[in-house]
């Protein structure tokens, strides 16, 4: 064999050396498999906009004035219930003086001529509410509507909080039961003063048009008794033998889509002419004089 490589490096002729003889017998010397480089590349950098860098709402109006940048809306994230709305649509006003005016007078006849301007969307408003609810009618609901009045306010009283769920909308619900955790409500219905009536009905869509919302607001003036006590039992408002005369304007609200939604309450309107409410009487704890430990301890000696 070696002869055979010798023969060989001698038919290549003289100009082959004894690298190309060794290149021959080993011929991974010659040119390696793996040819390894090293080379210097810049690091990859991202741009970022202008708009998209943090800056301070100062810095963000002197750049708003300056160039007149446009920056992305903030987009404020909340909690949306599909069955009911966060609020009440086109709210009643209720004319001043209700309750007390007579349609003889000067200023009853012109809430009648108001009447009359807003019976117009409120006819729109019933159809659409008929053709989802065909039993639903402007003379049977005003009882029913007090009836659930009633009934919620009595939930309230005795915290019954899953029947007061079925009565009261998500919207209703944490205007109710807000700051009574350390509070005892004693209320009750006493009598009608005048028979409930519907002044107001709505229906509008949220989102598209198959979230058909119906909103119909009642006039109930009763007479109720409302006592509030704190956690230690005294007496933070009203009293249980006082009864009072109350005018109110509540809003229920049903999710027409659904074929077993039901009527709810929704809200009260409480008119800019309304008379203050009484304040609140809270229990507060009164420091006694702050005494020095050897007066403390000659009284006690």
């Amino acid at each position: 064999m070696a002869a055979a490589i010798g023969a060989g490096v001698g038919r290549l002729g003289p100009r082959l050396g004894w690298k190309t003889a060794e290149s021959v017998l080993c011929p991974a010397r010659a040119a390696p498999a793996c040819l390894v480089i090293p080379v210097r590349t810049k690091k990859k950098r991202y741009f970022v906009p202008e708009w998209a860098r943090e800056l301070t709402p100062e810095q963000k109006e002197q750049r708003l004035k300056s160039s007149g940048l446009i920056f992305p809306e903030e987009h404020v994230e909340r909690t949306f219930y599909l069955a009911c709305t966060a609020g009440i649509i086109d709210p009643y006003v209720p004319p001043e003086g209700d309750a007390r005016l007579t349609s003889l007078s000067k200023d009853g006849l012109k809430q009648k001529m108001e009447k009359l301007k807003q019976s117009a969307a409120s006819q729109l408003a019933l159809r659409k509410i008929k053709d989802h609810d065909p039993d639903f009618s402007t003379k049977t609901f005003p009882e029913q509507a007090q009836e659930i009045f009633i009934e919620a306010h009595n939930c309230l009283t005795n915290f019954n909080k899953q029947k007061l769920h079925s009565l009261v909308t998500e919207h209703c619900y944490p205007e109710m039961v807000r700051g009574n955790r350390y509070r005892t409500l004693r209320w009750s219905f006493v009598e009608s003063l005048e028979p409930p009536r519907v002044v107001h009905l709505r229906c509008d869509s949220i989102v598209n048009k198959g979230n058909l919302y119906g909103q119909v607001t009642v006039r109930i003036h009763t007479r109720q008794t409302l006592a509030i006590y704190d956690r230690f039992g005294r007496l933070m408002y009203g009293g249980e033998q006082a009864p009072k005369d109350v005018l109110e304007y509540v809003v229920f609200e049903r999710y027409l889509v659904n074929p077993y939604g039901t009527w709810r309450m929704h809200g009260k309107i409480v008119p800019d002419w309304a008379p203050p409410k009484e304040p609140i009487i809270k229990t507060v704890m009164i420091p006694g004089p702050t005494l020095d430990p050897s007066q403390e301890y000659e009284e006690a000696k």
